[in-house]
């Protein structure tokens, strides 16, 4: 059953909120926007109205997101609102306010385009943490992660981003730009996944063996790794096995190939990454993000 949170763990999340979308403002406004670097989104939608006619760019940001909350009103509860309500409100004032002060970081496209994306990243990827959003295409993003849990969320931001940056392409006719802010959508999301997730440091293992038994040993004895038996049976020998599932730290790989190695030098190994792992030995289940 989730806790209800405290005083204590509003003030932290909502302090978050103001942190983020600080770094988002400051990602934004000083390395993408004076270098015509379109963060796509509600956002990149508010950057091309700028550009055409002037009207501030959180500003207009506010104005295309009251239908959008409005349509998530009901599908995300109350909660959810006023987070990301006060995430998109600060990240668009921020945005508005650092515009009046007169600093000039860089003027290169690429490092504007690699440092706005590590910056409005991580500032994104903390409101992100908190469960709220900044808004615009967050929401519908969030809807579709309900629905497609498998895709990453960042990977739904990245996909509706992508049309926005086209448009300013074309509109504009500043194909350089677009280019410069598709590696600053990749930074960012990547950035996004690494403080949502953390880097990926465990590993799944699948071994193959007739010596299961003595790598089962080795596994929980010298690695201090829990192994779960598969049973399984080869399509072309027909021969019925036992396939060791292990779940190892990323610095364990290398002990794990002496390992088999020692014991059976033709054992089938596959090793993938886990984007999560939760249980004895790993995260606690009960950690929110």
């Amino acid at each position: 059953m989730q806790q209800k949170k405290t005083t204590r763990d509003w003030i932290v999340m909502y302090l978050k909120i103001v942190i983020g979308a600080a770094l988002y403002a400051a990602g934004f406004q000083f390395f993408l926007y004076p270098n015509a670097i379109t963060t796509g989104g509600v956002t990149g939608v508010a950057m091309i109205i700028n550009f055409l006619t002037g009207f501030p760019v959180g500003l207009m940001t506010i104005i295309i997101n009251i239908p959008l909350f409005a349509f998530s009103w009901k599908k995300f509860g109350l909660s959810f609102i006023l987070a990301s309500l006060v995430g998109t409100l600060l990240s668009s004032v921020f945005v508005d306010l650092f515009a009046r002060i007169p600093l000039e970081v860089t003027h290169e496209p690429l490092l504007g385009a690699i440092y706005g994306g590590i910056i409005k990243g991580f500032g994104l990827g903390v409101v992100y943490h908190t469960g709220a959003t900044t808004g615009g295409v967050d929401i519908p993003a969030k809807f579709l992660r309900r629905k497609y849990q498998h895709i990453n969320f960042s990977t739904f931001i990245l996909g509706m981003d992508v049309v926005i940056i086209v448009a300013f392409a074309v509109i504009f006719k500043r194909y350089d730009s677009a280019m410069y802010a598709i590696i600053c959508m990749y930074i960012a999301s990547k950035v996004i996944d690494l403080v949502l997730y953390g880097a990926i440091n465990s590993k799944v293992c699948y071994i193959i063996t007739d010596r299961s038994a003595e790598i089962k040993d080795g596994l929980m004895n010298r690695l201090h790794r829990g192994v779960t038996f598969l049973h399984g049976k080869g399509a072309w020998s027909g021969e019925e096995r036992d396939v060791i599932l292990c779940v190892i730290k990323q610095n364990q790989i290398v002990e794990l190939k002496h390992l088999v190695r020692a014991l059976d030098d033709k054992a089938f190994v596959i090793v993938s990454d886990s984007r999560e792992v939760f249980g004895q030995g790993f995260s606690y289940i009960g950690d929110e993000s």
